[in-house]
């Protein structure tokens, strides 16, 4: 168990230790699958050519490399679907070898079904097939085996980011984690104060599981936090209905059981297509639309004089801070950088390029050097200004879900926006009616989604609302 290290500082009148932000792991185990995947296609193949050598002595038999190569692609893609490459994988040898079988297994059974409807089991050595499956297997189980001490050896037995908060409750211990104390961190989730949120946005980056061990009276706070977090979040506890628990995980050698809370709304392939999508599509955009953006920011630049871009802070995925961008719309004296005055028509802060670049969506463009930055993407739940208000209300205290659409990052467009839930919140059903949209798409998220939203985008690009 590691504690964060670092002085005290004093901000404000609260005492606080230095934030240190945990490396991503992600790439690492990224790797590691695709070290696995390769180093398994190559086994299969040496394995099926030392068959062949053995019994009929001869080396690199075209029928043995023709075996393998017909089992190699079918044992992948099974693979790759019972999650033989996964977290769960690095970590449990017996579990990774038990899952690599099982796919060799089903391969071999349906490259033989088939062969045996197209009459081709004769073109092959059943005795050499057979020594090349039994050999594979050994290989496949010996190299699982060894995977667990090569992650001792070069990573320290680590293989995911687990982060243990202690906020009054009971003492709880997590192997190869990460224990911190809330009150060093000032760290209240009664408070939904976006600083405070900020800090526990920065000490949960990168973790791929946190465990808040805390008093009864504050387990239902801390499981609204982790709710939007966008990570497997855990409270130590007994099971409790009203924290809306998804499951139940048991630490027998502690003797403690821990509710799941949270799990992220996306899964590893999700973020990977997800993110895949958004860097194309953002540079794509950044390409075709560079003659639009020159024109747009000359002509702001010659109005008067002051700065092309506007840059806001505002709240993005795991509610941590970051610096949107937009073409400069209002007058450069009149900003309003934490937003606290809502847009209005015909207000009188925006400038004369401003009011078409707005009515027309082009002052949202430079947000796909954010969406290339990785702090938004193309399609999600729109960001906020901080103090942006409804019916007088900051946007938290209308609706206390408004915290969870922050489990994905921000979006350029999002479902609200092409159901015509933008503009000035005036109302508190104008909020209400984006929150509703908004935890629809986290929860019906796919790219198939993405791609009908963004089209259909381009055809609300101007609305009775954009001013």
């Amino acid at each position: 168990m590691n504690q964060f290290p670092g002085p005290l500082l004093e901000t404000g009148q609260s005492q606080k230790a230095d934030i240190v932000v945990a490396p991503s792991l992600e790439r690492r185990r990224l790797r590691a699958y695709i070290i696995m995947l390769l180093v398994d296609a190559a086994l299969i193949n040496a394995c099926f050519v030392l068959a062949a050598f053995v019994y009929e002595s001869i080396w690199l038999d075209p029928r043995a490399l023709i075996a393998a190569q017909t089992i190699l692609p079918l044992y992948l893609t099974i693979a790759l679907y019972n999650a033989t490459y996964s977290a769960k994988a690095l970590e449990n040898w017996w579990l990774a070898a038990r899952k690599a079988l099982i796919a060799l297994a089903i391969s071999a059974a349906l490259v033989n079904f088939v062969a045996f409807y197209a009459k081709s089991n004769a073109d092959f050595s059943r005795v050499s097939v057979t020594l090349g499956l039994v050999l594979t297997a050994i290989a496949l189980v010996s190299f699982r085996r060894l995977i667990p001490i090569l992650v001792d050896r070069f990573w320290e037995g680590r293989t995911s980011n687990r982060l243990v908060i202690h906020d009054g409750g009971s003492e709880f211990t997590l192997p190869n984690s990460t224990k911190i104390y809330a009150a060093d961190y000032d760290l209240d989730p009664t408070n939904h104060e976006p600083y405070m949120l900020d800090r526990l946005g920065k000490l949960l980056r990168n973790q791929d599981k946190v465990v808040v061990s805390c008093p009864k009276e504050r387990r239902q706070e801390w499981a609204f936090l982790l709710k939007s977090t966008g990570i497997k979040g855990e409270i130590v506890s007994e099971p409790a209905h009203d924290l809306g628990a998804m499951g139940v995980h048991r630490y027998e050698d502690q003797d403690r059981t821990t509710l799941v809370v949270a799990t992220g709304p996306l899964s590893l392939r999700g973020r990977i297509f997800k993110r895949a999508f958004d860097v194309g599509s953002s540079m794509a955009g950044l390409i075709a639309l560079s003659p639009l953006l020159v024109v747009v920011a000359i002509l702001i630049k010659l109005e008067d004089g002051g700065p092309v871009l506007f840059v806001q802070r505002r709240l993005g995925r795991g509610n941590q801070f970051f610096d949107m961008l937009k073409f400069r719309s209002m007058r450069a004296e009149r900003n309003d950088h934490n937003g606290d005055r809502s847009t209005a028509r015909g207000d009188d802060r925006i400038t004369r390029i401003g009011a078409f670049i707005r009515r027309t969506s082009i002052d949202e463009l430079p947000q796909l050097i954010n969406v290339l930055r990785g702090d938004m993407s193309i399609v999600g739940p729109r960001p906020h200004a901080l103090g942006s208000r409804a019916n007088n209300k900051f946007f938290w205290e209308v609706d206390g879900q408004y915290w969870q659409r922050h489990c994905l990052k921000p979006g350029l467009t999002g479902l609200a926006q092409v159901r015509g839930h933008r503009g000035a919140t005036e109302q508190e059903k104008d909020l209400t009616d984006r929150l509703r949209s908004d935890l629809e798409y986290i929860q019906g998220w796919s790219v198939r989604r993405d791609i009908a939203i963004i089209f259909t985008t381009l055809s609300v690009l101007r609305h009775d609302n954009a001013y």
